[in-house]
Order: structure tokens, then C-alpha cells, then sequence
């Protein structure tokens, strides 16, 4: 199995990366601010102004680090890496399944079927730590909702129907996110629907955030096992959408992101001094912020859990990297079918 190596996180504006040897060193105005050996790190992540020497850009190019470029709220700017990697066979075989309305369709209901039972195993969790009866009646009458679509999503017999079955459902959770949120916390924490680009609360600020980091990592981990990220089954393919990473999003959202938010807001490590509230309404992460949300994201990726198909415990971070591997076995032929990542 693929060692874990560290991601690093950058998010210190006008800070400069550079290459001593084998050690990644940090300055910001040329003073040395920290340092880390370059073979722990499997990828690095620039959020905001960061500048990275064309050296250590060459070295990551030549040992198959990705190097990734996002704003300040995550939005994709750009990636560096190197030579294409993988099977071109495997690709091919990606390809052909694309276009194959049925495989599209079984695959569709394969990533929603896997977001809808993650998400209806949160509202449980939230319900069982509720200490409010009144709240824990509106949580479970939720889960069982999500229970309905997860079960109609098996018998769905077109994309369309799909996408109606993940809309219902998402509107359903996501109606109960207020009610996950401990009652202490949810004055400076009030969910008001679900916003993007820009957010328009702190809750949407965080989880859109944290959406994009695993984002990232669903991206680099189709890359390693040789899939095109770009060519998806269940997400619209346009130019320059990551679609197959969004699919792969999909079984990670509500139990990596959604899960790991509402932690960090119920344990009271964000605040609103951690939030930048703009004109017009528009919510984001400051550089405070980013920096405990990054941090508590690495450390939820070492974590392990016992995987359903294997069997046998694995660290958190390395979920999106075996489901990719289960897709590409599928794509192959190697496997009947494609089974999402379901926590339990």
C-alpha cells in the first residue's frame, strides 16, 4: 500500500519556497521561517501569494510532486507536475465507459448512493450526541428521509432521476445543519442555505473550503492510479472541471468535510474572529482560520478506520486513493462492479 506522505499547506501571502539540498526551506522578507525534509511530502498546496523556486519546482516535477495554486478560499488556480503517469490502457478503457450510457448511469448511482448513506450516517451521529429530544426527533425524521432517496437511487433509471434524488436529499441535510451545531455555538454559527461563490455565511465559508482541499486530493489520487480526472459519469464534463474528482467528491463531502466542520465548530476552535466578512455579504476564511482548518484536516487524514471491503484498518487520508483504485479495477474489468466508500 502507498505510504501517506504529508501534504504542505502554504498560506502565508508574499512567502518564498526554496530548495537546500534535500530540505524545503520557508522565508518570508529572505527570514527563514521553517523548514521540512522534502522526501516526507507527497504534494504541496500554495494558498494565495506564494512563490516557489523554478529549482524546487524542477525537483518536484522530476520525483512526481504535484504542486497545486488556490486563493485564499480554495478555488483552484492551477497545478505543476510532471510527465503524465499511468496506463494509457487504462484510460482507453475510461473513455469507452463514458460513453457507455448504462456504465455512466451505474456509476452515477454508485457515487450518490455512497454521499447519501454518509450523509444520513451524520444526522445519526448528530442525533445520538443531541441532548435535546425535540432534536433528536427532526435529525432522525431526516435520516429516515435520506434513507427513502438511498433506497429509490437503486431503482433510478436515468441521470435526471439521479440528480433529482441527490437535490431532494441534499436539501434535506442540509436543512438540518443548524440542528447539528450545539446550541452554544449557533449564534455565531447560523447556517442560512447553502451559498457558493461567494459564501454568505461562515458555515458555507468552511465547508465550500474544506470541499476543496479533499478536492485536491481526489484529483491527485485518480492521477496516481492513471485516470483522467477530467472525464466523469456523474458531473457534467467541461473544459477544465476536474469532473471524475467531483464525482469521487461526492462520497467524501458530508463524512471528511461535513463531519470534520462540525467539529471544529462544536469544540469551539473556530470563531468569528476566524471569518472575514466582506461587502456585499460575501464570507471567508481568514489566514488565521485557514491555518486551524488546514492543521486539523491533516490530522484528521492520519486517523484510521476499518474499510469495509478490505477489511483491515487504514489511515483516513488514504480513502480517496483506494476508491480510486477499486474504480480503476472496475474500469478494467477486474471487478463486477464499482462499490462507493460507505462509513460506518
Amino acid at each position: 500500500m502507498k505510504q501517506l506522505l504529508n501534504t504542505l499547506y502554504l498560506s502565508t501571502n508574499d512567502s518564498y519556497l526554496k530548495l537546500e539540498g534535500e530540505t524545503l526551506v520557508l522565508t518570508v522578507d529572505n527570514v527563514k521561517r521553517g523548514q521540512v525534509p522534502l522526501h516526507h511530502l507527497g504534494s504541496i498546496v500554495c494558498l494565495g501569494r506564494v512563490m516557489i523556486s523554478p529549482k524546487l519546482m524542477a525537483r518536484c516535477m522530476r520525483d512526481g510532486r504535484s504542486i497545486v495554486w488556490l486563493d485564499e478560499n480554495g478555488r483552484f488556480h492551477a497545478r505543476v507536475e510532471g510527465q503524465v503517469s499511468g496506463n494509457i490502457l487504462l484510460r482507453q478503457a475510461q473513455f469507452r465507459a463514458a460513453d457507455k450510457p448504462d456504465v455512466a448511469l451505474g456509476l452515477s448511482k454508485a457515487f450518490i448512493a455512497g454521499k447519501l448513506r454518509n450523509s444520513r450516517n451524520v444526522l445519526m451521529r448528530s442525533a445520538r450526541d443531541s441532548k435535546e429530544e425535540s432534536e433528536k426527533q427532526v435529525l432522525t425524521k431526516a435520516a429516515k428521509a435520506l434513507a427513502i432517496n438511498l433506497r429509490n437511487v437503486e431503482y433510478a433509471d436515468s441521470p435526471a432521476s439521479v440528480l433529482g434524488l441527490e437535490g431532494d436529499a441534499a436539501r434535506v441535510y442540509f436543512e438540518q445543519f443548524n440542528t447539528m451545531i450545539k446550541p452554544s455555538m449557533r449564534a455565531e454559527f447560523e447556517y442560512k442555505g447553502r451559498s457558493r461563490r461567494p459564501p454568505k455565511d461562515a458555515v458555507n465559508a468552511l465547508i465550500s473550503f474544506i470541499y476543496a482541499l479533499i478536492l485536491n486530493d481526489c484529483r491527485s489520487a485518480l492521477e496516481t492510479v492513471g485516470l483522467d480526472p477530467q472525464l466523469g459519469f456523474y458531473h457534467v464534463v467541461r473544459p477544465g472541471r476536474p469532473a471524475l474528482a467531483l464525482d469521487l467528491l461526492e462520497e467524501f463531502r458530508a463524512v471528511l468535510g461535513d463531519r470534520l466542520a462540525l467539529t471544529l465548530i462544536n469544540r469551539g476552535q473556530l470563531h468569528e474572529k476566524d471569518f472575514e466578512f466582506r461587502e456585499g455579504g460575501a464570507v471567508y476564511l481568514n489566514d488565521t482560520g485557514r491555518k486551524t482548518v488546514v492543521f486539523a484536516y491533516q490530522e484528521r487524514k492520519k486517523e484510521t478506520l476499518q474499510h469495509p471491503i478490505l477489511e483491515q484498518a487504514v489511515e483516513i487520508g488514504l480513502l480517496p486513493l483506494l476508491q480510486a483504485r477499486l474504480l480503476a479495477r472496475y474500469l478494467r474489468g477486474d471487478v463486477a462492479s464499482y462499490i462507493p466508500f460507505l462509513n460506518k
